[in-house]
């Protein structure tokens, strides 16, 4: 009976927030909030400055250990790029490794590039951002950015 009478007095107070939830998660998707852009880097006709997305751990993508990136390209025509990828780790993965998946592959617009760069479970203090980027004539370029500090607290 007590247990009734408290689910009668309260049923409205759930009935509310059910209702009020949907503008809570219409707010936070229309206000996102990113960590600053790295310092950019010329990389052949491009200067890229490359933002994660959050500061969380990389998370597991299609079998791969993935952490997202914006890449900012702030000079450099995105049409020129043939094919472009990004990883994290001691060095640059070779181009053979790159090409096994979809993961760490530039996609998106000519005002930023999403990428899901390729990385281990956890970030160390030794690894480095790597942009590899080929252009149409065939030319390779690569780019590094050491990874900052607050991006290691996870």
């Amino acid at each position: 009976m007590a247990s009734s009478i408290f689910w009668l007095k309260h049923k409205y107070k759930l009935s509310g927030l059910i209702l009020i939830l949907p503008f809570v998660f219409l707010y936070q998707s229309l206000s996102p909030s990113f960590p600053p852009a790295w310092p950019s880097q010329q990389l052949g006709e491009f200067k890229i400055a490359p933002m994660p997305l959050d500061l969380k751990a990389p998370y597991k993508h299609h079998d791969d250990y993935v952490k997202d990136f914006m890449l900012i390209f702030e000079q450099g025509d995105v049409a020129h790029i043939r094919q472009g990828y990004a990883n994290i780790g001691p060095e640059a993965l070779p181009l053979e490794a790159l090409q096994k998946g979809e993961n760490g592959v530039l996609h998106g617009s000519k005002h930023g590039q999403h990428v899901h760069a390729i990385t281990g479970a956890k970030l160390a203090a030794t690894d480095s951002l790597w942009v590899s980027i080929q252009n149409w004539q065939g030319e390779w370029l690569v780019s590094q950015w050491p990874i900052p500090e607050a991006v290691l607290v996870q």
